[in-house]
């Protein structure tokens, strides 16, 4: 948070209480959803809805002063530029058009950005920015209660704008921030545990080049290497290149992933074999029982309950009972958790299709497993629109 200076005299004084308020503010809704909405670099209009809430139906004076001290005093120099020009444009309206008026900081800034925009890196084809994602913690989430301190987890990412140029594994897509909110729901799931993520990166080695990146913004210690050259070393992340259709047998073997990871990779009919083949060689590869959870046939139910319950032979029961089964299968053998959008029905049919014909079962868990809110600032998050798979292979 921003620290109040403490200077001499009474308007020094003043105007450090003035800031202390606005810093206690940024710690609670609907003052730090603003923020995040903010540093997540979310739609302006979002933010104007966000404002509004702040000020009780519109942007009064202490929201205009917070916007400035907490929000546009942290704006990362150039490359937010545009950004925060767009943002600054539709505040001075929207406060115009109330017939308020508008601080003389934020009128300052926009006219300094409108007059150095011709200089924006960005208008000169540089579409990287760096999104800070802040996922906050639910009061009923067990790590807030444990840890009253754990508030928020800030992940800054450099991602792109520039998808219409083929860099869409550089973008945040709403199957991305979903299965990080299932990560956090559920760590119990993925402590101690080795995991694998595929990607989709359209063949871009410069998108491997920017995960490494953003694991470096993370400090996370990292190696980027090749198949020809995959080096043992648990302290570090790995940046593989290994292409899906061309990836060998043997290298995935070597992996030996508890878990497989994966965000909207069902989406190109053609890539669906290459993906299923991969997924299906490292979910055969045999672990020892240390995978289990518990010391039972079934572990606690992630979604909060201790056992899924069958009575009637319903459609709710075969659901209920086909995640039973994976639960059983996750724990003595590999599983994925696939986050996907499905945009193509006949796309997503033929993924289950390919599937089935590699032994994988590939169950629907989302209406299973408690995933708790993590972005309630990101309206332009659509998660109702995410599905959550589960997938095994079955060795019958």
């Amino acid at each position: 948070m921003v620290k109040a200076e403490i200077g001499a005299g009474a308007g020094a004084g003043a105007g450090a209480d003035a800031d202390a308020v606005a810093v206690a503010d940024a710690i609670h809704p609907p003052w730090l959803h603003l923020l995040s909405a903010f540093l997540a670099m979310e739609p302006s209009d979002s933010l104007i809805s966000i404002s509004r809430d702040c000020g009780g139906g519109a942007i009064t004076e202490s929201v205009q002063n917070f916007i400035w001290d907490q929000c546009i005093s942290r704006a990362d120099g150039k490359a937010s530029a545009p950004y925060v020009r767009s943002f600054l444009k539709k505040v001075i309206l929207e406060i115009e058009s109330a017939g308020a008026v508008v601080a003389d900081e934020l009128y300052e800034q926009f006219a300094f950005n409108m007059t150095s925009s011709k200089g924006d890196d960005l208008a000169k084809g540089d579409s990287r920015i760096i999104r800070k994602i802040s996922f906050l913690y639910p009061s009923d989430h067990v790590e807030a209660q444990v840890c009253q301190s754990l508030r928020k987890l800030i992940v800054p990412l450099q991602c792109s704008l520039n998808m219409l140029e083929g860099d869409t594994g550089c973008s945040i897509w709403p199957s991305s921030l979903f299965l990080s909110e299932f990560i956090l729901s559920c760590p119990e799931l993925f402590s101690m545990k080795s995991c694998f993520e595929v990607l989709l990166t359209d063949g871009d080695l410069s998108t491997l080049a920017n995960l490494k990146v953003n694991l470096e913004l993370n400090c996370m210690s990292t190696r980027f290497c090749s198949s020809e050259g995959i080096l043992e070393d648990p302290n570090k992340v790995k940046c593989l290149h290994l292409p899906w259709e061309s990836a060998l047998e043997s290298d995935l073997r070597d992996l030996m992933p508890d878990i497989v990871l994966g965000a909207d990779v069902i989406y190109d009919p053609e890539c669906i074999p290459h993906l299923v083949r991969v997924i299906a060689t490292l979910l055969t590869t045999k672990k020892s029982t240390s995978i289990r959870r518990d010391g039972f046939g079934v572990p606690n139910d992630i979604s909060g309950n201790t056992q899924v319950k069958n009575s009637n032979a319903s459609s709710t029961d075969i659901v209920n009972k086909r995640y039973e089964e994976f639960l059983l299968a996750s724990t003595t053998q590999p599983v994925a958790y696939i986050a996907s959008v499905v945009r193509n029905i006949d796309t997503f049919n033929y993924f289950l299709k390919v599937a089935l014909e590699a032994n994988l079962r590939v169950v629907d868990i989302t209406q299973n497993v408690k995933i708790f809110d993590f972005l309630p600032y990101m309206r332009s998050y659509q998660r109702s629109s995410v599905r959550l798979l589960g997938i095994y292979h079955s060795f019958h």
